[in-house]
């Protein structure tokens, strides 16, 4: 079988890697491929590429508003603590992104409702520093914060906290809304 030859990233790729093996006693180095020849742009091509019109960058959307920072020290002090009591727990355990987000909205909307102050959101532990496919665990905890600050509940949401051990730890964030104005 015949095999293909290599690209010119690929032959100082593997030039490398060759400079780094030592060969077996009584055996010497593998000779390396010989490097392609890659010939040099005709004029016609630089000059349709200066031709070309310089791209500007993307514009970054606006960021939204961020969740979290109107909670005051004590609220801050008694969630580190565990103090507090959710009133609601949702747990997205075992759930699509596509069902876990319709159920987060549904679970937001009936907390607002019964005019609860804190919601425990069980989403499952973030991935792994050192996991293989850190896609494959924490897909539901990595959006979360996108779902929320993006979705029709943002404005009555004051923060949101990682849980205390005895609620979920990492595994777990605290939802705290607003309280109602008005009566």
């Amino acid at each position: 079988m015949a095999g293909r030859r290599l690209g010119p990233e690929e032959a100082a790729l593997w030039a490398r890697v060759v400079a780094t093996v030592q060969p077996l006693p009584g055996r010497s180095r593998p000779a390396l491929p010989p490097a392609p020849v890659v010939p040099p742009p005709a004029v016609a091509t630089v000059a349709k590429a200066a031709l070309q019109p310089v791209r500007a960058k993307p514009v970054p959307k606006p960021a939204l508003r961020p969740i979290g920072v109107d909670l005051d020290g004590g609220w801050e002090r008694r969630l580190s603590r565990g103090l507090v009591a959710p009133e609601t727990s949702l747990d997205l355990h075992g759930h699509t992104l596509t069902s876990a987000h319709a159920m987060l909205d549904a679970g937001l909307s009936r907390a607002i409702a019964r005019g609860d102050r804190v919601l425990l959101l069980v989403t499952g532990k973030p991935p792994r520093p050192e996991a293989e496919r850190p896609y494959a665990r924490g897909a539901i905890r990595a959006a979360v914060a996108d779902w929320i600050a993006a979705s029709r509940h943002a404005d009555r949401i004051a923060a949101i906290r990682q849980a205390h051990p005895r609620h979920g730890g990492t595994g777990a964030l605290y939802i705290v809304f607003r309280r109602a104005r008005g009566g």
